[in-house]
């Protein structure tokens, strides 16, 4: 899989810090389901991450 196809992405409510893993690229970043605040990149999540 080459960059930027379909990446895994975590999403955070900069609200209520709900998060979601959503996959990139889409058109538009997702609206929290909580309330209903736009989210924000939080995290790429990438293979081969080490602690």
């Amino acid at each position: 899989m080459e960059r930027g196809e379909r990446e895994p992405v975590q999403v955070v409510c900069p609200r209520c810090r709900f998060t979601q893993i959503i996959y990139l690229p889409v058109e538009d970043l997702p609206r929290c389901p909580e309330c209903g605040t736009r989210m924000v990149i939080e995290e790429l999540l990438d293979e081969g991450k080490s602690y």
